[in-house]
Parts: C-alpha cells; structure tokens; sequence
C-alpha cells in the first residue's frame, strides 16, 4: 500500500512538474500546489502504525452532515483523512470524550481502531474524505 501511495505522490509530483515546465518564463504558473496535511499521527496524537496489506484500494467521499447532527460512534480499519468543505465538525472520541473543532479550509487526520463520532455546527459540515484501504476492508465499522 505504501508503495502505492508513493507510486500515486510521484506521479502527481511528475505531472505537476511537466505542466509547470511547458509553461513560458514569462507566463504566471498555471497550477498553485498548497500542502493543506502531511502528517503520521492522528488528531489525537496516535501514531500511525502501518497500512493494510494487500490490494490497495483508495476511495474518496463527500459527505454532507446535516446541521447539528451527531454520526453513530464508529471505528476506521484504515488511516483516512477529511478535508473540511464549508461548515464546522467537532470530532469526539468516545473513552475519553476528548474533543476538537474543525471548521471550513481545514484538513483532519481520522484515528484508526478508536471509537469516536462527528457533530456538525448550526450551519452543518460538508467533507470530503479520503481513505487509503485495501480492497475488501470497510471504510468504516460502525460501534458494537
């Protein structure tokens, strides 16, 4: 899996660099790279510690939280992480009811194997999530 996401960074770094380098000297850049996450831990601080063996599989999906609601207290298998769209998202951790605030522009790294939930704000939260998985693995398990 890593050396498909390393396989997917380089490609991405290769395209960015051959289409800035078609651009004239005196043309303004046509893209504009902003790093929004690089990170190996959690929100909470947990280490990431490994991906799943396997067939990598990415998905990515937007997710619409209606204002004020709460999402079921889940788990992720799997290391993934949210780019805030517009609104506001309190992510909770369940054992110990830690808390944190993201609003829109910002990016979260999603825990893995601890169960927590999300809450939008008055206004809702619209995110758009990735999820670096393996064919066969859940995104997500919903608590027990």
């Amino acid at each position: 899996m890593k050396s498909a996401l390393t396989a997917l960074s380089l490609s991405a770094a290769l395209l960015f660099t051959a289409h800035t380098a078609t651009a004239r000297a005196d043309d303004a850049p046509s893209a504009k790279v902003e790093k929004l996450l690089e990170t190996q831990q959690s929100w909470d601080g947990a280490y990431y510690k490994a991906y799943p063996r396997g067939v990598p599989q990415l998905t990515v999906l937007k997710i619409t939280i209606a204002p004020g609601a709460a999402l079921a207290w889940h788990k992720h298998p799997i290391p993934s992480a949210a780019y805030i769209q517009s609104g506001e998202l309190t992510i909770e951790k369940k054992a110990t009811g830690e808390k944190k605030v993201y609003h829109a522009g910002e990016v979260l790294a999603e825990t893995v194997d601890t169960i927590h939930r999300g809450t939008s704000g008055k206004e809702g939260a619209t995110l758009i999530v990735f999820y670096a998985g393996q064919k066969g693995v859940p995104l997500a398990i919903p608590e027990k």
